[in-house]
């Protein structure tokens, strides 16, 4: 049947497309790293799979219009182990960010992060001591911090109104020290004293905090689980599209089979057509 190469052949034009946004999520993810996260392992499951998917589609496509049974033989055998790695990279990016979240703090719009709150393969590895130093080393080049300053009159933003502000974990976890310690606000990266009794002898990042604006809160086990909390957004949004490309994969797949066994068939009807074609033809002919 044509109409099964004419399908796979569409199907497969639209995996190219949708391999676009694949690609993407893999830069975004890189762009991503290279100003906050700063975990550059990260994106390039993606951009590999988005250029094999590229790349076999184009195979899938040529090989359903022009019934070539070796591009769809091709075609088949790669994107089995495409839609498997899609699947497993899915599966392990929901697995190591299912833990985790910010807490609320009262009074305050932004959330506060604790690293106890996260567990598993990406918490350890992030926390790491030799990786975090290239991690919180990143995050200081990104001046992410410094871009927090706001002024107001002349003068820093009151403390009501950073209250309001809706910080991304990064900058909650790692320029302002846990609201917990009851540290008094001077500005955005400047903490001092001690409000009431405090609580800094049960959470240790009270005594990280440094108001020197190149230490402020990198050494923090809050700054991790802020690093590990922005990762957790950035790979379910990845994830999403990813989801979506690997269903349609899965029905490119499941019709590529179909046109693959039509163009064997196809071949094998015109073999033997052939052959009783040549028995056929008188023996004077041969002669």
């Amino acid at each position: 049947m044509r109409t099964s190469n004419h399908l796979i052949g569409l199907l497969n034009f639209l995996t190219f497309v949708l391999s676009i946004p694949i690609l993407a999520g893999g830069i975004w993810l890189s762009s991503k790293a290279n100003s906050t996260e700063c975990l550059r392992f990260l994106q390039w499951p993606l951009i590999i799979i988005g250029v094999a998917i590229m790349v076999v589609s184009l195979a899938g496509f040529a090989g359903a219009c022009y019934r070539n049974t070796f591009l769809m033989w091709l075609y088949l055998f790669v994107m089995f182990f495409i839609i498997v790695a899609l699947i497993v990279f899915i599966v392990f990016a929901y697995a190591v960010t299912d833990k985790g979240s910010g807490r609320t703090v009262p009074s305050r719009v932004y959330l506060d992060y604790y690293l106890q709150d996260y567990s598993g393969w990406l918490k350890d590895r992030v926390a790491e001591e030799s990786y975090w130093e290239k991690i919180s080393s990143c995050i200081r080049d990104s001046k992410v911090c410094k871009k927090m300053g706001r002024i107001v009159g002349g003068v820093p933003e009151s403390v009501e109104m950073f209250s309001l502000r809706k910080l991304s974990p990064i900058e909650s976890g790692c320029c302002k020290p846990p609201s917990d310690c009851g540290f008094a606000y001077q500005n955005e990266t400047v903490w001092t004293g001690v409000e009431g009794t405090g609580m800094v002898l049960v959470n240790s990042d009270c005594t990280n905090w440094n108001n020197d604006q190149s230490e402020l809160c990198y050494n923090c086990d809050s700054c991790k689980a802020g690093v590990l909390a922005s990762l957790k957004r950035s790979w379910r949004k990845v994830s999403v599209i990813n989801i979506v490309v690997l269903i349609i994969l899965v029905i490119a797949y499941v019709i590529g089979l179909a046109a693959f066994r039509n163009n064997r068939r196809i071949d094998n009807e015109e073999a033997s057509g052939e052959a009783r074609m040549e028995k056929a033809r008188p023996s004077w002919i041969h002669s």
